[in-house]
């Protein structure tokens, strides 16, 4: 007769009487795992949260910028919208503005008498405060 499994014979040994255990511990380990991933989530579903009508209207108030626009007026002068400022402020004005802007664009137009340099110098400091994309506006 063949030999049985791990050299047991059916005549000797009797039946063969042995719990697999691979597909148990196999079953038990994606059961740790299921409950391992679900724990999170069952916790965060759990929380509700309400925004008090304060900080509701303080958000509102905070509105979004929806476009910024850069007026050139001279070497030395920029306006951003409709506020008039001087070149080296603009870093500090366009920055936060950019900051609420919902699509992070600017406008720019520029007056004739204006030199390339300082039109280039606007460009690079929007783009440098973090805006996404330029439009430049003809006159």
């Amino acid at each position: 007769m063949k030999p049985f499994r791990w050299n047991r014979t059916p005549d000797t040994d009797g039946a063969l009487a042995e719990v697999n255990m691979t597909p148990l511990i196999d079953v038990s380990l994606v059961l740790v795992i299921i409950l391992l991933l679900a724990t999170p989530l069952a916790f965060e579903s759990s929380l509700s949260l309400r925004r008090t009508q304060t900080a509701a209207e303080q958000n509102s108030e905070e509105a979004v910028v929806a476009q910024i626009s850069l007026d050139i007026i001279s070497d030395t002068e920029v306006m951003v919208n409709e506020a008039l400022i001087t070149v080296q402020e603009l870093p500090d004005t366009i920055g936060p503005l950019l900051a609420l802007a919902e699509s992070k664009e600017v406008a720019v137009q520029c007056a004739d008498d204006v030199s390339h340099g300082t039109f280039v110098q606007v460009l690079d400091i929007a783009k440098l405060s973090g805006a996404m994309g330029i439009a430049v506006a003809r006159n």
